[in-house]
């Protein structure tokens, strides 16, 4: 894991989107565990991800940060089967509802145990990140 996964700074990329390629256009997909109803995580998908989730049934993304399709959990072994796709009414942003294949749902971890990729709640008076599953 890198530092702003591990750190207890608030370290908000503002400039995520306006950063973005602008060739690969994309947008937000909140994914969502299907049983638990739980937020997984917040990303991106484009044209080619989009149709790629709907043929496999499989969670494809776009990964803005290297520029090409995230396979999720092709290197972990974390896949996720695709059970309904919503569309806002906008058409501007979508919610996958997923299964976990195996059970993880992210790459980080405490003391072993896989974490939800939010884990980190906002103590709005330091503005400090807790981890919410040290129980502090």
């Amino acid at each position: 894991m890198g530092m702003v996964e591990e750190t207890d700074k608030l370290m908000l990329d503002w400039n995520k989107i306006s950063g973005m390629d602008r060739e690969n256009k994309v947008i937000p997909v909140a994914v969502q565990n299907y049983l638990t109803k739980e937020v997984i995580l917040i990303a991106y998908t484009n044209e080619e991800a989009f149709k790629e989730t709907v043929h496999q049934k499989k969670l494809v993304l776009w990964s803005t940060s290297r520029n090409k399709l995230w396979f999720k959990g092709a290197e972990s072994g974390n896949t996720f089967t695709v059970e309904h796709i919503f569309v806002n009414c906008e058409q501007n942003s979508l919610v996958y509802q997923v299964t976990p294949d195996k059970g993880n749902i992210c790459h980080t971890s405490y003391n072993g145990v896989p974490n939800n990729c939010y884990y980190r709640e906002l103590d709005m008076g330091t503005m400090k990140l807790k981890n919410i599953n040290k129980g502090e």
